[in-house]
């Protein structure tokens, strides 16, 4: 979908813009399939935050979506695209043909009408779900599942897919949109083609309000503090953070370090980890 860019009638319309999305439902979600969300604001289970900089936002609502995709056998036919607050990508209203509604998360491309299926092999078109070990390798696929029976997991966000390698033994070889190539059980579900809102990353947001409304509270520099607030605070002015490397607001080293735990159980099956960012 092309990109709308607002006239700057104000400060706060500057280089702003957003994905249109006159192609979508206009209207409220299917109620069936809407739940009210609680707002956590970035706290964990002792009520404590454990996220910062998050809270406020416009209230939202949830939209069920069908990750485990159920109902193997059963065309389905996409009624409209709808905008979901809680996600990048677009999702689809589903009317399967037994009368049942389902929320999809919509491919690039999809339009009322299409129809799709699910099942352990079916045609090579986007939208339709299958098993990896029965798509050609050089397709994309979204939405695939880490374990068999467990739902989507990986490439859900708006204009993300990955590449089908190679079938080898009891795995499948995907190349991550990272550059990453990890394998994947061979009985695991994808859906064809790319999650849909591909020109999500041409948005701009452009205000500080728009971010508020979108439940991210402001972020004060660790140098911008007082000594006994930060690591990096203290002098005089705009100072540097007078340490041989970031830190966190509790003296934790930051940036450039591995957060993976060593060991981990999926090691073995990544194949190539990403590349590295080339320093500036």
């Amino acid at each position: 979908m092309p990109i709308k860019i607002y006239k700057s009638t104000r400060s706060a319309r500057k280089n702003m813009s957003i994905v249109d999305r006159r192609e979508l439902h206009k209207g409220k979600p299917h109620r069936p399939l809407v739940r009210s969300k609680q707002r956590i604001s970035g706290r964990g289970s002792e009520g404590k935050i454990t996220t910062r900089h998050r809270g406020g936002g416009a209230k939202r609502n949830l939209r069920v979506i069908d990750f485990n995709y159920s109902k193997a056998g059963i065309p389905a036919r996409v009624e409209r695209l709808e905008y979901d607050p809680n996600r990048s990508a677009f999702v689809a209203l589903m009317l399967y043909a037994d009368g049942e509604r389902r929320y999809h998360l919509a491919w690039d491309g999809a339009k009322a009408g299409d129809e799709v299926v699910t099942d352990a092999k079916t045609p090579e078109k986007p939208g339709n779900r299958m098993q990896l070990q029965n798509i050609t390798p050089g397709l994309t696929v979204f939405n695939v599942e880490l374990r068999p029976g467990r739902g989507g997991a990986l490439m859900r966000s708006a204009g993300t897919s990955a590449i089908m390698m190679d079938v080898k033994d009891q795995y499948v070889q995907l190349k991550m949109p990272s550059g990453e190539i990890r394998l994947i059980p061979r009985e695991a579900y994808a859906t064809l083609g790319v999650a849909s809102n591909i020109d999500k990353w041409l948005e701009r947001i452009g205000s500080a309000g728009r971010v508020r409304r979108l439940g991210r509270r402001p972020q004060v520099r660790g140098k911008a503090m007082n000594p006994v607030d930060h690591p990096h605070g203290g002098g005089e002015g705009l100072q540097p953070i007078g340490m041989p490397h970031p830190k966190t607001k509790w003296g934790k080293p930051a940036l450039g370090v591995k957060t993976r735990s060593v060991g981990k159980y999926s090691d073995p099956l990544i194949l190539n980890r990403r590349p590295k960012k080339k320093k500036k």
